[in-house]
Formats: structure tokens, C-alpha cells, sequence
């Protein structure tokens, strides 16, 4: 069941969103060569504790997962773009690391994903997370009242196959609210002018996420990160949003002033 909100609950969700894109600016700035991925995974688990805030994937066993996910934070490096388990893995020069998070506040969700590159980018990889970023504003831009989803599906689409990518359908965007995955499925690919209607007070996650040279994936045997096929580099964006009358209002904003200046292997030193 679909459950559309009020003006006043897509402001709650807002103020969800607005630490959660603080503090994904945050990991952003602190992900650097020689940090281990466990120093940003209880960098968040600080964060989130300290606002009050509860992760959304804390103990989250979903049928595709081997469950219970026990970590704030998805963060897949390289050829893996989404669901990956914080490990120890001290990030290296040229890594391609994306970062996803969702948590709530007083029982409202936002979600949101970001790709960035540790130390010397690529200019492959940059092109490639580029990718998604564009995507994700086509798809948010096509979000328009009165509108279908499917005419975000094919915004999507229409930006990876334009760069070159495919688009692998097994997992996309979805329904946000109460709870981090309700209906509906929000597919990368798509026709326009199909599926179910947008009206105000529908919010999603958008999550354009692509492979460099295929669009199959394998799945690790933790049962949760999920690679490239071939071994080709990911990227992977998203943001929250909310239809409204007006248009769409995205609730998972980064700030754009900087990142924090604080070192998370210093923070968590007896961290484990």
C-alpha cells in the first residue's frame, strides 16, 4: 500500500534529511587515503547516537540480505556499488568509494547515497559517477506532479545509455516514509508516461547506480555486497524526495560549504 503524506510529514522527513545529507557531506570529507572503512562506519554510529537519530539498517534482514545487517553505513569500494559491509579495508590512492545511509527521527526516513574518489581520480571513474548524478537530477526532475513514474524510470535510463552504460533492473529506488523501503519500486529504466500516477505526497528514493562495462552483478558471499559482474568500477547516487504540488522538493540535500575537519582514526582508535 502506498501511503501518501501530508505537507506537515514531508517537513518531518525533511529535518531526517537534513542530517542525513550533513552527515554524508561529512563522510565524504573524512573518506581519505589510510582511513579505514570501520573509522567512517563508527564516525556515523557517533553522529546518528549523538542526534538522537536510529539507523534504518541496524539489524535490517530484507529477503535479498543475509540477515540481520549489523551497520549504519553501506560502503562499497571500487567494483562494488551497493549493500557493502564495512570491513576492515584501509581505503587506498584512486579508490572509488560510495556511501549510502538512511536512519530516522521521530519515525520519519530519509535516505540518500553519494560516490567519490579517495586521493587521484580517474577520469573514468569520474565520468562514471558523474553519470549518476546526472541521472539522479533527470530522474528528479521528471518527478512532477501529475506525472507517471515510469517518466522518472526513463529520465534514468535515457542518461546511462547516453554515457554509454547499462542499466541492471534487479534493484532501484523505492517508497520512503515510516519506514526505509516501502512501495513503490522505483526502476532506472523505464517508459515514460507508464506506471503509477505521481500525486503530492508521494515520496521515494531515488537511486540511479551504474556499472562502467556491464549491467549483470554478483553478489559476495557475506550475502549483502553486491559487485560488478566483470569487475568493472560502480557508482551509485540518490537522494529522498517529496512530490508536491509544486513540483519535487528533495529532503536529503548536501550542504556545499565544506567538509568537517574532524579525523575519524583518531576518534575511534578503540573502536572495533
Amino acid at each position: 500500500m502506498i501511503e501518501l503524506k501530508s505537507v506537515e510529514e514531508i517537513g518531518r522527513m525533511a529535518v531526517t534529511g537534513q542530517f542525513v545529507g550533513e552527515l554524508l557531506a561529512e563522510l565524504s570529507g573524512v573518506a581519505a587515503v589510510g582511513v579505514n572503512l570501520m573509522d567512517l562506519e563508527h564516525h556515523a554510529r557517533r553522529r546518528i547516537k549523538e542526534r538522537g537519530a536510529e539507523s534504518c539498517y541496524w539489524d535490517y534482514a530484507p529477503s535479498f540480505g543475509r540477515g540481520p545487517f549489523r551497520n549504519v553505513l553501506c560502503l562499497s569500494v571500487n567494483d562494488a556499488v551497493l549493500h557493502g559491509l564495512p570491513h576492515d579495508y584501509v581505503l587506498r590512492d584512486g579508490d572509488l568509494l560510495s556511501i549510502d545511509m538512511a536512519a530516522s527521527i521521530d519515525g520519519w526516513v530519509a535516505d540518500s547515497a553519494l560516490s567519490v574518489i579517495v586521493g587521484t581520480p580517474d577520469p573514468a571513474d569520474l565520468r562514471l559517477i558523474e553519470a549518476t548524478e546526472v541521472a539522479l537530477e533527470a530522474g528528479i526532475t521528471a518527478a512532477q506532479p501529475g506525472g507517471r513514474l515510469g517518466d522518472i524510470s526513463a529520465a534514468i535510463g535515457e542518461v546511462a545509455h547516453s554515457y554509454g552504460y547499462g542499466v541492471n533492473a534487479e534493484f532501484g529506488g523505492h517508497g520512503i516514509g515510516r519506514t526505509m523501503h516501502e512501495a513503490p519500486h522505483v526502476s532506472n529504466n523505464g517508459r515514460a508516461r507508464r506506471g503509477l500516477k505521481l500525486d503530492p505526497g508521494l515520496t521515494i528514493a531515488i537511486e540511479p547506480w551504474f556499472c562502467r562495462s556491464t549491467d549483470k552483478i554478483t553478489f559476495d558471499n557475506d550475502g549483502w555486497t553486491i559487485r560488478s559482474a566483470d569487475g568493472s568500477r560502480t557508482a551509485h547516487s540518490e537522494h529522498t524526495v517529496a512530490i508536491t504540488a509544486s513540483g519535487p522538493q528533495v529532503l536529503t540535500r548536501r550542504p556545499t560549504h565544506g567538509a568537517t575537519s574532524v579525523d575519524p582514526t583518531k576518534e575511534s582508535a578503540t573502536a572495533s
